[in-house]
């Protein structure tokens, strides 16, 4: 199975710059993917011919900035295979998980609990920490395996009939596992709970079959899929979008107000308080139209390809340690490793010099970090267009690094 990943690569004009008489050689794609001409042509088109707010201007260019603004609701959603009305438009995917976590929140008890995992991103810990100093809710925590998996046999004996939500990473940002999401939703509908899934690290790598997956909640970012910052998205039920009250109050979400009482628009608008990222909105609908375009069938094998060249280039280095699955099952294209003796952050300045971009650290995940008793790592992360120039020159970085700094 082919794929043309100079043709891909030819389309994000960022990747052919020298920097410091460099070539560019991006693997940060996790934390920040680039972005392709499709999405920068979209967000000058509304900047230079659309500009204006949306939803109550009557004049030619609100129009077009609220059918553009729309559209980009549409191809969100179609990306997700889900209906327009189920997608909320969020500062991004954080942004999208404290939405549920104080709306959804707001409908639970003293008492209630939520099932986490050691391997989440600090984005889907401390929401739920807050609800809990809030509201009196506790938290369970899933944990995770020796090859950095959620353990979901752990799931029997965690939840409870008081279990009212489970939210987990669907991929790891920091190991690349991918959730068993079917045997955490059985067991989740077992005692009656939703379940929700972080996407932020599965969404850029193709369209997603939400219904499919038979979860309640969805969130994910646009500058992680090849999108404008600023701007995320949250998919819910469309049952449990009614059923929650607004996160914040101003315009554009509103019934009617007066000083005696308020009443709300209907979902999504009753989540879109004041202006919002337009123009990142109408980028990021450009993006899932163009991941659409993509062959994921070739593109994932390449991305895989490149991930167990990765795997098995740095497990030849003397000294370096893999966190995360030894295979391929499963996983995406993340890939976290230490170099014994060296700081994780001295790894990627000297990759930085051979002009390779990694991301050093606790990768906001500081409780699986404590877990396997270390500092923190360098994270690959891996994206389609990626080369194998690419692999070669953080391969070449790592070995020089083992060498001159131990």
């Amino acid at each position: 199975m082919s794929f043309d990943v100079a043709a891909v690569r030819g389309q994000f004009p960022i990747l052919s710059q020298i920097i410091d008489g460099r070539p560019l050689h991006y693997l940060d794609n996790g934390a920040s993917a680039q972005v392709p001409n499709a999405v920068l042509d979209a967000v000058r088109k509304y900047e230079t011919t659309q500009r204006a707010n949306v939803v109550r201007g009557v004049h030619a260019l609100a129009e077009r900035a609220t059918e553009a603004y729309e559209d980009a609701r549409a191809e969100v959603a179609t990306f997700l295979s889900v209906q327009a009305n189920e997608i909320v438009f969020t500062g991004g995917c954080t942004a999208a998980i404290n939405l549920v976590a104080y709306s959804y929140g707001s409908l639970l008890k003293s008492g209630d609990r939520i099932l986490l995992s050691e391997l989440e991103h600090h984005s889907n810990i401390v929401p739920w920490q807050l609800l809990r100093s809030r509201s009196g809710i506790e938290l369970d925590v899933l944990p995770v395996t020796e090859d950095g998996r959620i353990d979901v046999s752990a799931l029997p004996r965690l939840l409870t009939p008081r279990t009212r939500l489970i939210s987990l990473a669907h991929v790891s940002n920091v190991t690349g596992a991918s959730l068993d999401v079917k045997t955490v939703v059985a067991a989740a509908r077992a005692v009656g709970a939703k379940v929700m899934l972080d996407g932020a690290q599965r969404a850029p790598h193709g369209p997603l079959d939400l219904p499919s997956l038979g979860i309640d909640f969805y969130a994910f970012a646009g500058h992680k899929t090849y999108g404008p910052n600023g701007i995320g998205v949250l998919w819910a039920r469309p049952e449990l979008l009614e059923a929650m009250p607004p996160f914040h109050g101003g315009g554009s979400m509103i019934g009617r107000v007066t000083f005696a009482e308020t009443t709300w628009a209907p979902p999504p608008r009753r989540f879109e308080a004041g202006t919002p990222p337009i123009g990142q909105a109408i980028g990021l609908g450009a993006a899932c139209l163009w991941m659409r375009g993509i062959d994921w069938a070739a593109a994932h094998a390449h991305e895989m390809s490149l991930t167990q060249r990765v795997m098995d280039g740095l497990q030849k280095i003397d000294g370096t340690w893999l966190l995360g699955p030894a295979s391929l099952q499963a996983r995406y294209p993340v890939v976290s490793f230490t170099l014994e003796g060296v700081h994780t952050h001295d790894v990627a300045q000297v990759l930085d010099s051979f002009g390779v971009a990694v991301r050093a650290g606790h990768h906001c995940a500081q409780p699986l970090i404590d877990h396997f008793d270390i500092d923190g790592t360098t994270r690959i992360s891996i994206a389609p267009y990626n080369d194998h120039g690419d692999i070669d020159a953080l391969l070449t970085g790592v070995r020089h690094a083992a060498k001159t700094l131990r």
